[in-house]
């Protein structure tokens, strides 16, 4: 009853703002368009919610600003004071660290400082971003496809042994050695993603749960397969295989300015993949039918669309796009196999699906977010003191407030959509 009383209240509410007369001038009826809980609103205002937080924790995590809070009610300016010069010299530490930092566009331009700087702080951001929007995209095309694909990291690791594999065992020129090592980096992705597929659409057997386990398989063979010989480097007493040879790494996209500049020609590689799934969901028949037993699956085998190799062929494409994003990593950054070579950097793309919206191009956009968050949470934390920690808090709050766009809708008073996918959009793959 109560739940009822609220909801009309709040379609009075909103009926009775739509009948207000509208704004004379051309920015104020933009912000009325774009003050509604529409996909954009929400996911910015969700970055800032986040932000918020995260800075009130910065503020909090200060022994400074604690020791405040014993005289707080005495002298509250000294808390207020403290805690803005934390947060704003915590978060412009990001900014320097992520996009570009001004004191070094300055000593570039009067001959003191080099340009090699000037790019580091947005060659780290692409060199994060690229695996992600590629792991990213693993779970964001399963989704779609209402499969809640949690093996995106085995995936990924699998692409990493592949790529290594063909990077420093196969004898080829230079230009074919990187497409070859690629390839193997998909289809290595590929097959561990079709297992996975292939017990959903046989079997039945839940894709969460299989998909956990061949995590933990893919792990531990890697940790056996790197200390095997022929795969470990002869010349390291360590868990490590042979490097990859210089005819199958990734080049450097701005080398030429200093070789701190890791950004390579995964980023490229990353943004023609998500171009060609935009297509592949929009325009293609697989496509088509890949979205149509997402949203409903009975219909859709009712409609003579084959669900089970639908699921098939959805896990092992996005197998193959995880397989790529360890690729780019091996083939990029890493150059060599160890235990951990790709981090978290699966598990961290379930929430670059998530925040994307399992959208090609909003999947990208939340990698570069992402990507910017680890890069400038490196300066943040050597500068200001910040955990990294403390930024995967709040990334795990941007996903939070993104993944709950009622609450969000709450907290700023955003007027209903005329159109909003976001219940159904993070409602389906379970």
């Amino acid at each position: 009853m109560t739940e009822q009383t609220t909801a009309t209240a709040e379609d009075l509410a909103a009926a009775g703002a739509d009948q207000l007369p509208p704004p004379k001038t051309f920015a104020g009826r933009y912000l009325r368009t774009m003050w509604t809980a529409n996909t954009v609103t929400v996911t910015v205002l969700a970055v800032l919610l986040a932000l918020v937080i995260g800075g009130i924790l910065i503020a909090i995590s200060d022994e400074n600003v604690r020791a405040t809070f014993s005289y707080f009610f005495s002298r509250p300016s000294d808390f207020f004071s403290l805690s803005w010069d934390k947060v704003s010299d915590a978060y412009a530490q990001l900014f320097k660290g992520s996009i570009v930092d001004p004191a070094a566009v300055q000593a570039a331009v009067n001959g003191t400082g080099t340009w090699e700087r000037v790019f580091f702080p947005i060659s780290e951001t692409l060199t994060y971003a690229a695996p992600l929007a590629l792991t990213g995209l693993a779970f964001a095309l399963a989704f779609r496809g209402g499969l809640f694909n949690i093996g995106v990291q085995g995936q990924a690791i699998m692409g990493a042994v592949g790529a290594a594999l063909a990077g420093f065992l196969l004898p080829l020129p230079v230009g074919i050695h990187l497409v070859v090592a690629l390839v193997f980096g998909a289809a290595f992705g590929g097959a561990y993603g079709f297992v996975p597929g292939f017990l959903k659409a046989r079997t039945g057997a839940h894709e969460v749960i299989t998909t956990i386990m061949l995590n933990y398989v893919a792990l531990f063979f890697l940790g056996w397969l790197i200390i095997q010989k022929g795969i470990q480097d002869p010349e390291r007493s360590d868990a490590i295989s042979k490097p990859v040879d210089d005819s199958a790494q990734l080049t450097h996209l701005l080398g030429f300015l200093g070789p701190s500049l890791r950004v390579n020609l995964g980023i490229v590689v990353a943004v023609l993949v998500v171009a060609a799934v935009a297509w592949l969901l929009k325009r293609s028949t697989f496509g088509f039918e890949l979205r149509a037993v997402g949203l409903n699956p009975e219909a859709s085998r009712t409609a003579g669309i084959g669900v089970g190799s639908t699921y098939v062929l959805v896990m092992t494409a996005a197998g193959a796009l995880a397989g790529l994003g360890g690729a780019t990593i091996v083939m990029g950054t890493a150059v060599s196999l160890t235990g951990a070579v790709i981090g978290s950097v699966g598990f961290d793309g379930l929430l670059v699906g998530l925040l994307g919206r399992a959208k090609p191009w909003g999947v990208l956009f939340a990698a570069l977010l992402f990507g910017a968050l680890q890069a400038g949470g490196n300066r943040m934390q050597s500068f200001s003191g910040i955990s990294l920690e403390l930024v995967g808090v709040i990334q795990a709050l941007i996903v939070i407030f993104v993944a709950a766009p009622a609450l969000v809708k709450t907290v700023f008073r955003l007027r209903p959509a005329k159109v909003s996918g976001l219940g159904t959009g993070m409602s389906k793959g379970w």
